[in-house]
């Protein structure tokens, strides 16, 4: 993806510096292994030099491929191999050459990320990781995403409304609440359209532990290889939509519907105004899909649309539906660091592909609350499943007024804190501020509070959540680092694709 050589990014043709060009054309691909369905995007991104930074101007589709139904072994792992060969099949279409691939997305979401071989799955990639921002989207994550890909965050600022955004996938669906561009609540739950899939003589294919659980709650007999009572059927679906209805509209849950939870129950003081659905099955929902696949999805969509409809708040498309989680490319923006950093040590760079999270920090204050930054960093940290401390993060702040003492170390302190447990593990610690105090920040750690871990404290950068970043090593002329800034784009197509078996690939 990027290399650092005499201060200067380059692209896979090692003879493009950005230093040099005004406009940058890049090639990328997204790729969503979910636990029912797989599917890429292919872009190109025109980039255009503004001041010391570039900006995309331009994000054209090239390539959409098939949706694919997940390929599983018969050990119920993902068939990595059937997998890697419709992805070959899909760069063929779209006639691009791995190599020419200048950057990506790689996402494993929903029951995916929990099979025993995801990491073979990333390992389909190997030879282009360089060029991947690799994400296992958590279910905090996940959620996030479909509320961003399918534009309830985006209708909630147009609108100025409450915004739930239900994502049902294959193995859990995600609610995502959004308020005037704010994500408010979010949770999951094991209900999906594939907890049973079928064969195509309607006979049991693989069963999850959720799908074993609702089937004997309905009084169904699933075995494998055997034809389920329809009737049991039916009634297993009903009780799957009064659990999910009960989780996005109840404030205290039956102890049987908490069980399935994957994240804190929302809190639902009060009724959205609107609710959008994405993932496999809105594609039933709003009509866009009618074949079945072997699975629950059609059943599941109209006992919602039953449920929604007497419940009371508007029912909107989505921008996205079984596309929402899909990471399209990685849009690639270069900023250049102020001189005011401190790197310690300096062979600490460069580093790549660090994901940042933006916490709501006050640092307004004359006097800064040190635990409350803590908990807002721990809020951040969970929200993109990265509270494990298992990988480097950036932490990105804005600061406010003045750089007293008393402010710096509270905030420093309240830093440490939050960070603790990625700390205790060794990370570096990497800070990003829009201001010039990077600096005095990265030396109060260091010199006061005895940070043993590498600082990279760096300013003069603005980044959001969802940005992943590389720092590159710093420039001999002016003391400061090259940063690469990637953010999560979300495809502007909304075509489907068709629907294609493993084995057809």
């Amino acid at each position: 993806m990027s290399d650092s050589s005499g201060g200067r990014i380059f692209f896979s043709n090692m003879g493009r510096s950005l230093e040099e060009e005004d406009e940058i054309r890049l090639v990328s691909v997204g790729v969503d292994i979910g636990s029912s369905t797989s599917h890429l995007v292919f872009s190109r991104i025109v980039l255009e030099r503004l001041d010391n930074r570039y900006i995309v101007s331009e994000r054209v589709v090239l390539h959409e491929s098939d949706v694919l139904l997940t390929p599983y072994a018969q050990d119920q792992t993902i068939d990595a191999a059937a997998l890697g060969a419709f992805i070959d099949r899909q760069y063929e279409l779209a006639g691009v050459e791995p190599c020419n691939i200048d950057t990506g997305a790689l996402i494993l979401t929903g029951v995916a990320v929990r099979r025993s071989n995801a990491r073979a799955i990333g390992e389909l990639f190997a030879s282009q990781a360089g060029k991947f921002v690799s994400v296992s989207a958590g279910d905090g994550l996940e959620a996030t995403l479909a509320a961003y890909g399918s534009g309830a965050m985006a209708r909630s600022i147009r609108e100025n409304s409450r915004v739930m955004n239900i994502d049902i996938g294959g193995g859990t669906s995600k609610i995502a609440v959004c308020e005037a561009g704010e994500l408010v609540e979010m949770t999951a739950v094991d209900v999906g359209a594939r907890i049973v899939s079928f064969d195509g003589q309607g006979r049991v294919q693989r069963i999850e532990e959720a799908g074993r659980r609702f089937a004997q709650e309905a009084g169904l007999s699933l075995e494998l290889g055997q034809v389920p009572d329809e009737a049991g059927l039916g009634r297993m679906v009903e009780i799957m939509a009064d659990c999910l209805m009960e989780v996005v509209r109840q404030p205290e849950l039956a102890e049987s519907t908490a069980q399935l939870l994957r994240l804190d129950p929302l809190r639902n003081a009060r009724m959205p105004d609107a609710i959008t659905f994405s993932g496999g099955v809105s594609e039933y929902i709003y009509g866009r899909q009618a074949a079945g696949f072997g699975d629950l999805g059609a059943r599941l969509a109209q006992a919602m649309l039953d449920r929604v409809a007497a419940w009371g708040p508007a029912l909107h498309q989505p921008e996205q539906g079984i596309r929402a989680t899909v990471v399209g490319a990685s849009q690639y923006t270069i900023q250049v660091s102020g001189s005011t950093i401190y790197v310690e040590p300096l062979d600490a760079l460069p580093l790549r592909n660090v994901p940042v999270i933006s916490p709501d920090l006050d640092l307004a204050p004359e006097q800064l609350d040190a635990e409350g930054i803590a908990q807002a960093i721990a809020a951040a940290l969970r929200r993109l499943d990265l509270h494990e401390g298992d990988r480097p993060v950036a932490l990105c702040y804005r600061w406010q007024e003045s750089a007293m003492y008393g402010r710096m170390d509270a905030f420093c302190r309240g830093v440490s804190e939050g960070l603790s447990r990625h700390l205790a593990k060794g990370q570096p610690l990497i800070l990003v501020g829009e201001g010039d105090i990077g600096g005095l920040i990265g030396m109060h750690l260091k010199q006061v509070l005895g940070m043993k871990n590498t600082i990279a404290s760096i300013d003069g950068i603005a980044l959001k959540e969802f940005d992943f970043i590389d720092i590159g090593k710093m420039l001999d002329t002016s003391g400061a680092v090259p940063v690469v800034i990637k953010s999560l784009v979300f495809p502007s197509s909304a075509a489907l694709g068709r629907v294609v078996e493993a084995d057809s690939a």
